[in-house]
């Protein structure tokens, strides 16, 4: 890869939530990137906080997340080449009396071994989705992103950009 670190690790903060019950919501985060000279950002690790689905009785509900790097119609799942991280909390009461019982599941966002990064940004923002299913109440999601900025040479740049918008 060609591209030069421009930037100490920032730390890029966000929160969304449903307008009502189990409705999609997707917002955009800005990362105010010089386009003109190449800037990318290089995600270093992300954490997504789902908010607890509801415990109905009788009832499976979830609250689903995703962090993508190009907007989306729905929340995206780590087989999408754009898809930078994902967070999915459920509760399974489907024919129990009770409330059921809870399973979290969130993608290593940051994996273990020696890797130098976990995603590039080429376009100016990234975007995260929330929905949740069969809740009672609207749900939240609150998360950070680490990285950095850095130059890329106007090969390694262009490369970039079309591979994130051709994976849209």
């Amino acid at each position: 890869m060609g591209f030069k670190k421009t930037s100490e690790t920032i730390a890029i903060s966000f929160g969304l939530a449903e307008t009502a019950p189990n409705t999609f919501i997707q917002e955009e985060v800005a990362l105010q990137l010089d386009i003109l000279n190449n800037e990318i950002f290089v995600v270093l690790g992300v954490d997504l906080d789902v908010a607890q689905p509801d415990a109905v009785p009788g009832t499976d509900t979830a609250v689903r997340s995703s962090l993508t790097t190009t907007s989306q119609i729905g929340v995206s799942n780590l087989s999408q080449s754009n898809c930078v991280a994902t967070a999915f909390d459920s509760i399974r009461a489907a024919g129990f009396v009770d409330g059921g019982v809870p399973f979290s599941r969130a993608a290593d966002s940051t994996p273990t071994g020696d890797i130098d990064y976990i995603a590039l940004i080429a376009t100016n923002n990234f975007f995260v989705q929330l929905l949740g299913v069969a809740n009672l109440g609207a749900k939240a999601i609150n998360g950070r992103v680490w990285g950095y900025r850095a130059r890329a040479d106007s090969n390694t740049y262009a490369a970039l950009v079309q591979s994130e918008v051709l994976s849209a």
